[in-house]
């Protein structure tokens, strides 16, 4: 007859085999379970540098412009008002958008981005002649057809010789391009 220790050592034996194995298991598959894509998107890192047009969920772009400008006017010429603290200047980016077909709800916003890794996020300007967003009821954006955007950015004057472009990005897809001019 087998003692009730024994059956635990026994017990306690197979369990730490199975843990053992299940482990090792992962560890040999880990390489090839992990998604690379994924990882390098989370880190921020660009996957495409292009000077367009590129595809990114169904809309076309292509960087036209970049202009530095102290500040911008309207068609009345009169100041636009941006969030600008002192130092900085506004960034101007000219975008060729073209929705295609399979597009739903358009997004069309870019980040600007220079050769040190810093991001800026457009701002809303009303009163340029160009849309600053594809929902722009003023300017609407149609199917097959391309038309202007106009980005927004105001970023310290120390900046504007290292801006390389504008980045956009497609969270499903793990893409983040970098379209240069």
């Amino acid at each position: 007859m087998i003692s009730s220790q024994r059956v635990l050592r026994l017990a306690a034996q197979i369990s730490l085999l199975v843990a053992l194995a299940g482990t090792s298991t992962v560890l040999l598959l880990r390489p090839y379970l992990d998604d690379d894509g994924e990882r390098i998107y989370r880190q921020g890192t660009v996957s495409e540098v292009t000077q367009g047009p590129v595809t990114i969920d169904h809309i076309q772009w292509k960087l036209e412009s970049l202009e530095v400008y102290t500040q911008l006017v309207d068609q009345e010429k009169k100041k636009i008002t941006l969030e600008q603290p002192a130092g900085s200047v506004v960034i101007l980016a000219t975008i060729a958008l073209t929705p295609l077909p399979g597009v739903s709800t358009p997004v069309c916003s870019a980040k600007l981005r220079d050769d040190r890794g810093n991001l800026w996020e457009s701002q809303y300007a009303t009163g340029l002649a160009l849309p600053t967003s594809c929902t722009d009821d003023e300017h609407p954006f149609k199917l097959n057809r391309t038309d202007q955007l106009a980005q927004v950015f105001v970023v310290p004057e120390s900046a504007v010789p290292h801006l390389t472009g504008i980045q956009v990005e497609n969270q499903r897809e793990y893409r983040r391009v970098l379209i240069t001019r």
